[in-house]
């Protein structure tokens, strides 16, 4: 019944309001005294074929929901009994922002995508953190892995961005599983700048400086988040970035600005204007993208795929070619309450199809 609400029903209203609405009730029906447990035994990640350790963390499967769903965290425990076995919420910033004007989100059904230019809407760091300081006091059996991606809030020049990075390091850093630092949307001005290796350079000695200096003595992983966009050249030189300074892996890639080969109509490509557009388009780059990465990193690097996963079999493609996580977001709008659910017991099958003890064992297995 809500397989068929979310994507019979939602699918046919305005898309941020439709967001909205599946966000509110994915909690609701994850969080359910009687449907809640339950739900999460049924549809959460059991097959030990699909267990995963990366960035030194055990994973029930490597597939996460990319950044962008749950802003705010108030839906991580229900998302985890959906089957998202790694949920990382945000983008957020250091200072609370409304983001752009609405409407700002908008499907593109031919094209099995979204275009966004939500423009980092979020509480902010002050807010989302006891959220999950809350999270961590309440621990429950099944709960995913927890990543919160931080970005450069709206008002804050870039010359102070490293210090807007270090507030949300700061403030987040204790609850989180891993962190990323996100320098790839679209829809902050000036953002993806700060993907130019020197700016780069600074900003993530900056936050891995505030992780290092949180309280506990844990080491908390962290990745850069880059875009689709980048020339090869921009790519490689990201990777040595990463080598050099230790950096945990990379999550790639981002949202892209192109809108070439697209079957959606150019006129209404033209209505929806700027933004940055995800989902099946976005494969075939994302795939070289993960290719040129992993050919650069060190071993131990991960690099966590997304871009076009919408199945098992993309993803199983991505794991191949060295991805030891993978996420999506497009592909659970479309796919609707039931797509993690089946989304890993396919991949449980392709692994075993290939004679493999764990989807460990193929990672990389396609080079």
């Amino acid at each position: 019944m809500y397989d068929a609400l979310f994507r019979l029903v939602l699918r046919r209203i305005p898309a941020e309001t439709a967001h909205r609405l599946a966000s509110g009730m994915i909690r609701g029906v994850g969080t359910a005294p009687v449907l809640g447990p339950g739900l999460g035994a049924r549809l959460g990640p059991s097959d030990p074929v699909l267990r995963t350790r990366a960035l030194g963390l055990d994973f029930a499967s490597p597939l996460g929901l990319a950044a962008g769903f749950d802003k705010d965290a108030h839906g991580v425990t229900a998302l985890g009994r959906l089957g998202f076995a790694a949920v990382e919420i945000g983008t957020v910033t250091g200072r609370a922002q409304p983001g752009n004007p609405a409407p700002r989100l908008f499907r593109l059904p031919d094209d099995r995508a979204v275009v966004n230019r939500m423009g980092f809407n979020n509480a902010g760091a002050p807010a989302v953190a006891p959220r999950l300081a809350e999270l961590r006091a309440r621990p429950l059996p099944g709960a995913p892995v927890l990543g919160v991606n931080i970005g450069k809030s709206k008002a804050v020049p870039a010359d102070d961005a490293a210090a807007d990075y270090r507030t949300s390091a700061r403030l987040l850093g204790p609850f989180a599983d891993y962190v990323v630092v996100n320098v790839s949307s679209p829809n902050t001005p000036g953002l993806r700048d700060l993907q130019q290796v020197g700016a780069l350079e600074l900003l993530l000695t900056a936050v891995r400086e505030e992780l290092d200096a949180l309280p506990g003595g844990v080491r908390v992983p962290m990745l850069v988040k880059i875009t689709v966009d980048l020339a090869d050249a921009d790519v490689d030189a990201v990777a040595d970035l990463a080598v050099r300074l230790g950096l945990d892996g990379v999550v790639a890639t981002n949202t892209t600005v192109s809108r070439d080969g697209l079957s959606t109509p150019q006129a209404q490509l033209e209505a929806i204007g700027n933004g940055g557009l995800s989902g099946r388009p976005l494969a075939e780059r994302a795939l070289q993208v993960l290719r040129r990465l992993r050919s650069r990193l060190s071993p131990e690097q991960v690099v966590v795929s997304v871009g076009g996963i919408e199945d098992a079999n993309e993803a199983y493609r991505r794991i191949r070619a060295g991805a030891a996580l993978v996420q999506s977001y497009t592909g659970f709008i479309y796919g609707g309450l039931l797509w993690p659910s089946r989304f890993n017991r396919e991949l449980a099958a392709l692994v075993r199809a290939d004679g493999h003890r764990s989807v460990t064992d193929a990672v990389g297995a396609g080079v």
